[in-house]
């Protein structure tokens, strides 16, 4: 597994809540404490099993894991590194990769929930005491008792109005301030509007007071806010999960020899080294060694690439089998994954421009609703010459037109629609997602880990002859490379066992070697073992002076893979299969799953170049990726899914995670949020129609403040159940 550091947050999954809390861990002096990402944990077994390993180090003196960000945070002496812990870690099973924890922000609790729910908590309990006081002025209660029963309500009410619609209050002055209009506006001047006049009416010893029509507003609407507050995943920028990854310190070789150094003191021109299994810190040229190079998470190839003597790596690609010596030309924010990161930044605010359905009405609705209050009061006050009466009816026209249906109608959909594919496996983070899903024409799958598990697993090994297995099994389990990996776990699964090779060793770039039975017998690369390559991924086994053995190997297709795309062009959808692996890979891949679209060796930068193009030609893109290399294009894409075993920032830069093997709930979603989007212009539609019906009501002074407030509740309700029908 791997490991990476960062301040930890309090998890909501069970077994997280089973290990000690984490929550003061971000109060620690940073250079105390040390963050790891451990990506491959799964079970509070692994938070114990993962704890116990760190507690064992001498100078840890506290560490604590958070199972739903899959990080540790680990208090410790200035004399342990984070790269002693990660090899602990390894060693213990569990892969591990070190964190800036000066890039990444402290994660709170879910604040701004918790204030949503609290003031719905306030604004409920004040709506049920005033309605009971309201009930014995509607049963006939006159003159003192009357008047008292307003003060009281008013007492109660007040307070909790001021405090509880503060959300609306905030956001009204912001809109203003900006010259601009949105829902807020007229939900703040009716809840104004309802208390001024009720306060007016309390003074005078008026007949009515309508108090409970400001909660109750209040009330449902905070409903709404919250509704579509819980719609949304607290996630941080994916910039941010990009930035982390930079590998914060480097060996730098000088005329004093190696030292540990910041990778911000580095310049061009300087030399690092960079150790097997280590994360490469900077775009360079390799001045001397041989290794093979994981550039899964940077180009999306499913292989690692040779690495020896001129070759260019880059910052972010890990290292497998041999040392590297590398001259800096670039570092820090020059580095291409500093670059994809600034991509991601650029494409997550063009995002942002994005307008809800729930936004372009309100553009439409709220100057239609302050134009009809003010000639309403107006109108009535150069009728009647009388003030009371103008402002009452002016409360009942802001009160009955006040967008709660408005308000609830997008988030009690996709509240509807979020529990469905919550049950299917799909989770949504963005509030508009489902908004912009429905809009989608055009699909780009990425293919290495996202259409495929991103694993090569070997095919035909029943057919090796003699002991070649069990050599093969040997020489694989000598090995980091991850053809040999999966060579060994796929041939112990056999039942093998290996054979007795003596003098084994890694030659890095080439393979593994040793003796058996007084033979040299090697596994490794075509050139190496004087085979003649193939066309398609394989390792090659040679015992003595035999004849090299071919052992292929092929990356299984993802569960639900060809449904899924299946379904989609049955949709009408047009898809893409995009991925930085080579024509031939690609091209092959694709004609097997039936995507006629292909392009292939693709740079990130290009792949985010690609849906920039697509929706320059006026397509909805939906980009469906894993990786690195995949971010950009998934920041810049209209909507974006990605699988729960993506890369972190991948993830965060994604409307929607998925959170089984399956590719399969994808169709359903697009299905699901087409069916959204009529359900939230249903109850537009039914918003619309309501107002038509009551507002000349209001306008005509046949409805009360407090009439209105319960017209808008039931208009609220039938909201709310049509959303329902989604389920």
């Amino acid at each position: 597994m791997t490991a990476t550091f960062e301040h930890v947050r309090p998890s909501a999954c069970p077994a997280c809540n089973a290990a000690p809390a984490a929550e003061h861990l971000a109060d620690l002096p940073l250079d105390a404490t040390l963050m790891l990402s451990l990506p491959g944990i799964h079970c509070a077994g692994c938070i114990s099993g993962v704890e116990r390993a760190l507690l064992k180090v001498p100078g840890v003196r506290e560490a604590r894991v958070n199972l739903t960000l899959r990080r540790a945070a680990v208090q410790a002496g200035p004399e342990v590194t984070a790269e002693a812990l990660a090899e602990v870690l390894e060693r213990a099973g569990y892969e591990a990769h070190e964190l800036d924890p000066g890039v990444l922000a402290t994660t709170a609790a879910d604040r701004a929930g918790r204030d949503l729910l609290m003031r719905l908590a306030v604004a409920f309990f004040a709506m049920m005491n005033v309605m009971l006081l309201s009930v014995a002025v509607w049963s006939g209660a006159d003159g003192v008792t009357r008047d008292m029963m307003h003060w009281i309500s008013a007492a109660i009410a007040i307070p909790a109005v001021i405090f509880s619609g503060r959300p609306f209050y905030v956001s009204a002055w912001s809109a203003l301030r900006a010259r601009r209009l949105n829902m807020d506006v007229p939900i703040t001047l009716a809840i104004a509007l309802a208390m001024v006049t009720s306060s007016y009416e309390t003074i005078h010893s008026g007949h009515h007071a309508y108090f409970d029509a400001a909660v109750m507003l209040c009330f449902f609407l905070l409903a709404g806010r919250y509704l579509d507050h819980r719609t949304r995943a607290s996630a941080r920028s994916a910039a941010q999960e990009l930035a982390a990854l930079e590998v914060p310190r480097a060996i730098r070789l000088g005329d004093a020899g190696e030292e540990t150094v910041s990778v911000a003191e580095l310049v061009v021109g300087d030399v690092v080294r960079v150790k097997p299994g280590g994360r490469v810190p900077v775009d360079g040229v390799v001045l001397s060694g041989q290794s093979e190079i994981d550039r899964s998470l940077m180009t999306g190839e499913s292989l690692p690439a040779f690495a020896g003597e001129g070759s260019m790596v880059s910052a972010g690609e890990v290292n497998l089998t041999g040392p590297l010596t590398v001259e800096v030309t670039a570092a820090g924010r020059d580095t291409a994954l500093h670059r994809i990161a600034d991509l991601v930044a650029v494409a997550e605010s063009g995002r942002a421009n994005y307008h809800s359905l729930a936004d372009q009405a309100a553009k439409l609705y709220a100057p239609f609703v302050h134009i009809l209050s003010v000639v309403a009061a107006v109108g009535w006050w150069l009728y009647t010459q009388d003030l009371r009466i103008a402002l009452n009816i002016a409360a009942a026209v802001l009160i009955i037109t006040c967008p709660c249906a408005l308000g609830l109608a997008v988030p009690a959909v996709t509240t509807a629609a979020s529990g469905r594919l919550f049950r299917k496996g799909l989770l949504i983070k963005d509030a508009t997602a489902l908004e912009r899903l429905a809009e989608a024409d055009t699909v780009v799958f990425d293919k290495t880990g996202t259409l495929t598990n991103g694993a090569p697993t070997p095919l035909d090994l029943d057919g090796l002859p003699g002991d070649a297995g069990r050599v093969a099994l040997a020489l694989a389990q000598g090995s980091s490379h991850p053809l040999a990996v999966s060579l060994a776990k796929a041939l112990a699964g056999q039942g093998l066992r290996p054979a007795h090779v003596e003098s084994l060793r890694e030659v890095p770039g080439h393979g593994v070697e040793g003796t058996w039975q007084g033979q040299v017998v090697r596994l490794g690369r075509a050139a190496w073992v004087g085979a003649e390559a193939a066309a398609e991924t394989a390792t090659f086994l040679k015992i003595g002076d035999s004849a090299p053995l071919t052992l292929r190997f092929a990356d299984t297709l993802r569960e639900g893979a060809a449904d899924v795309v299946a379904a989609l062009m049955a949709q009408g959808k047009r898809v893409i299969v995009i991925s930085g692996d080579t024509t031939a890979a690609v091209t092959r891949f694709a004609r097997d799953i039936g995507i006629e679209e292909v392009i292939a060796e693709a740079l990130p930068h290009e792949k985010a170049a690609l849906v920039a193009d697509l929706t320059a030609q006026g397509a909805k893109v939906l980009m469906v990726g894993d990786g690195l290399n995949d971010t950009a294009a998934l920041a810049a894409a209209h909507v974006s899914i990605s699988p729960a075993s993506a890369l972190d920032a991948a993830r965060a830069a994604s409307d929607m995670v998925l959170m089984g093997r399956s590719l399969a709930p994808i169709a359903d979603a697009i299905r699901t949020a087409v069916s959204a989007r009529k359900r939230i212009r249903e109850n537009f539609t039914i918003a619309t129609v309501y107002n038509v019906l009551a507002v000349p009501l209001a306008v005509a002074g046949l409805c009360s403040p407090l009439i209105a407030a319960l017209a808008m509740s039931l208009s609220s309700i039938t909201v709310s159940l049509n959303a329902l029908r989604l389920k």
